[in-house]
């Protein structure tokens, strides 16, 4: 499987509970599409968060996050990490 991160822009003030919830949300129907999202972060300050997931495709990625309600305005391949 290949790793993705993804960005989401426009959650400025986002809280703990609310990056959890989104998480949770899509959890709840990731194995739908064969994705695995593994982390996500925020900045609230900003707006902006992040989503480092496992998936076939970057569109399977994007589906469950538009399912969940919250798609992705960007979503990089990560062919390389350490």
């Amino acid at each position: 499987m290949a790793q993705f991160m993804d960005v989401h822009h426009g959650m400025k003030g986002i809280t703990a509970d609310q990056l959890m919830e989104a998480h949770k949300a899509d959890l709840a129907i990731q194995s739908e599409e064969k994705v695995t999202f593994q982390r996500a972060w925020a900045d609230p300050a900003s707006g902006e968060v992040y989503c480092l997931s496992e998936a076939p495709s970057a569109a399977a990625v994007q589906k469950i996050h538009e399912r969940a309600g919250h798609p992705a305005d960007e979503i990089h391949p990560v062919p390389l990490s350490v």
